[in-house]
């Protein structure tokens, strides 16, 4: 499943013109093109190279990170295409944290792109799982989650006790997961708390 969505992103960066790939993702500060650079970085390149990015930045994991995307994002699109295939099948280590990054940062892309995302609502329940999990450090903390019922509108699914968010199973996952712009996908009591968690 790992493998498709690599597949899929680079699918995905051989449709983009230069000007899709330099609009603004909804991750802070990164284009389109360096979201799928971070996507090939962790492919790719083994953890020594975010260690070394990471040291050069000061010891700040996010600033080394960036910098490492930036990097891999400097390569044609093309060029990032054909190593998202070639290291596709690469194993992922930790699995279920590859997996969900490989969705959330693809809508990172598609989102501002007007792009549908076509995921199958099987994988997506194996993200939301993850997301509410309890275990999905960096991706949702618990004090992010905790309190609030999340049901999806589309799928068979639902997890924790509150006040409900209900909505497709896409948006939740980006609401979970930061990305304000999708609370007005939602509905419930819980849009409310949840903004507020998030800063408005």
């Amino acid at each position: 499943m790992i493998a498709a969505e690599r597949r899929r992103i680079a699918d995905l960066l051989e449709t983009l013109s230069p000007a899709q790939l330099t609009t603004p993702s909804l991750c802070t500060q990164w284009t389109v093109q360096q979201v799928a650079g971070h996507l090939l970085a962790g492919a790719a390149g083994p953890a020594s190279a975010l260690l070394a990015a990471t040291v050069r930045a000061g010891f700040r994991l996010h600033a080394g990170n960036a910098r490492l995307a930036a990097q891999v994002a400097a390569r044609p699109a093309a060029a990032m295409a054909a190593d998202l295939r070639r290291y596709a099948d690469r194993p992922a280590r930790p699995v279920l944290g590859q997996y969900a990054d490989l969705h959330i940062h693809g809508q990172d892309m598609r989102r501002p792109l007007g792009l549908p995302h076509g995921f199958p609502l099987d994988h997506l329940r194996v993200v939301l799982d993850f997301l509410t999990g309890g275990r999905a450090w960096g991706f949702a903390p618990r004090r992010r989650v905790a309190g609030l019922r999340f049901e999806s509108t589309d799928l068979d699914w639902s997890a924790g006790a509150g006040p409900v968010l209900a909505g497709p199973a896409e948006a939740l996952m980006m609401a979970l997961t930061g990305r304000g712009v999708a609370l007005g996908e939602l509905d419930g009591p819980g849009v409310r708390v949840l903004r507020d968690r998030l800063g408005g």
